[in-house]
């Protein structure tokens, strides 16, 4: 199994699906995304014991009897839901419109409710087959109990145990049975989109500049902090080119201080960074830049990946503002000046359309590679004009140099002794001046000569 998540088609741009696809609702609470790591097996969702910690519709890929397909997970689906529960809800009634076939999940221990009976119609409404799944069956006593869900009129429950797993292979053959044969061919892209990943703070407004990118609600919008917990994945069109765009959960202060479900959702956001070439720092361009901010952005630098930084709320900034942000940007960010900034108001979509040359410039200095021959050449040339200062009667000299990979550009010097830390914070600013690497970080590491041992 992958871990690539499925798009979502487009009917601009959709091929055959590769997998079926298959979308898992129910009630808050229920058991839903415990299912869902049973199913791929592996610990992928987000799961604790309180109600609405899922709320985009996320897409996983799974395995069994040797026939692959995609499980939608959802956040619970509340037929009465008000606010950011009923967006959170239509989210669920999108997985269904999409998806081959539907695994309706209701816990059993609790029995029938009026809210599973109201999404039962709605599933009724979709025309897809409904696998019905009576979960929270640990022992026979509750596996009697699960028995009375025929009543929903579905057809036979599946008692299992997401937790133990307990008649979950009874339940995926269901599902097989249900779901569409996948086509012979496979589709898709050689080497697949360039991955980007969304980044930044709680409530800066990541999911609003996807849902604007993507041109759909893909991600549920609220003003409430915190609304995205898993890192959601979309394939989306920009520029002719299909851009694979992460979004994920605002990182909090310190992983260590979160707790729960938020604990977990800054662990995924970090293996997002790792996952994309580049990064979109989203920053809220009305506020000052926060030490949150500077701690995502050396987080993106120190994992080697491409940087774009986005300021947004363009809308909020008056004159003032941007007499301090331009100030902050020369005091805060001296670290990444070689990132491509872009103002944008993701809310409106103004100025979003400069989002691609910023990656395109980005991502080309991410996979720059100069010849060794130009190297050195350069190397000597800077030697000679600013040699390294003498220090203890020593003068340490760059006596080769070699970029040893890309993807971020890294280079070895090997010198005649250690050479100081501002010698090669010096050497890595002239490597920008002279050959670019806009948008990406640089590594300059030092190989120093072994002294001979003295017979």
């Amino acid at each position: 199994m992958t871990t690539e998540h499925e798009p979502v088609p487009d009917e601009s741009t959709a091929a055959p699906a590769a997998v079926p696809v298959l979308a898992v609702v129910g009630r808050p609470n229920v058991g839903k995304s415990t299912l869902v790591n049973r199913m791929i097996g592996r610990r992928k969702a987000v799961v604790q014991d309180v109600p609405g910690v899922t709320r985009d519709r996320i897409s996983y890929d799974a395995t069994w009897n040797g026939r692959a397909f995609t499980v939608v997970d959802t956040g619970g689906w509340d037929p009465d839901a008000r606010g950011l529960a009923e967006r959170i809800r239509a989210q669920a009634e999108v997985a269904v419109t999409i998806a081959d076939a539907v695994l309706f999940v209701v816990d059993a221990t609790i029995g029938i409710t009026d809210a599973d009976e109201a999404v039962v119609k709605v599933l009724r409404k979709s025309g897809k087959p409904v696998i019905l799944a009576a979960n929270k069956v640990d022992d026979q006593r509750t596996e009697a109990e699960a028995a009375g869900l025929w009543n929903l009129g579905l057809g036979e429950p599946y008692p299992v145990s997401a937790l133990h797993g307990r008649g979950s292979g009874d339940m995926l053959d269901a599902i097989l049975a249900a779901l569409p044969e996948p086509p012979p061919e496979s589709y898709g892209e050689v080497g697949g989109p360039r991955r980007v990943a969304i980044v930044g703070r709680p409530n800066v407004g990541k999911s609003s500049l996807l849902n604007k990118l993507a041109k759909e609600d893909r991600a549920v919008v609220d003003d409430a902090a915190g609304t995205t917990v898993d890192p959601v994945d979309e394939l989306i069109q920009l520029g002719g080119r299909t851009w694979r765009f992460i979004d994920t959960a605002g990182v909090r202060k310190r992983v260590k201080e979160a707790s729960g479900h938020e604990y977990y959702a800054s662990l995924r956001t970090n293996t997002a960074i790792e996952r994309a070439e580049v990064c979109v720092m989203v920053v809220d361009g009305s506020q000052p830049i926060s030490e949150q901010d500077l701690r995502i952005i050396t987080a993106v630098a120190d994992a080697g990946r491409a940087l774009v930084i986005a300021f947004n709320k363009w809308d909020l900034v008056d004159e003032e503002r941007r007499y301090y942000l331009d100030r902050e940007v020369e005091r805060d960010l001296v670290r990444v000046q070689w990132a491509p900034r872009v103002n944008i108001t993701a809310r409106t979509g103004w100025h979003v359309d400069r989002l691609v040359p910023a990656l395109d410039a980005a991502l080309e200095g991410w996979s720059t590679r100069v010849g060794t021959g130009a190297l050195n050449s350069f190397l000597g040339r800077l030697v000679s004009e600013h040699p390294h200062p003498v220090r203890g009667g020593k003068q340490p000299k760059i006596l080769f140099g070699t970029q040893a990979s890309t993807e971020p550009p890294t280079f070895v010097l090997f010198t005649s002794g250690p050479l100081e830390a501002s010698y090669l914070r010096f050497v890595e600013r002239r490597l920008r001046e002279e050959f670019g690497f806009v948008g990406s970080p640089v590594h300059v590491q030092q190989r120093p000569r072994k002294k001979r041992e003295r017979r």
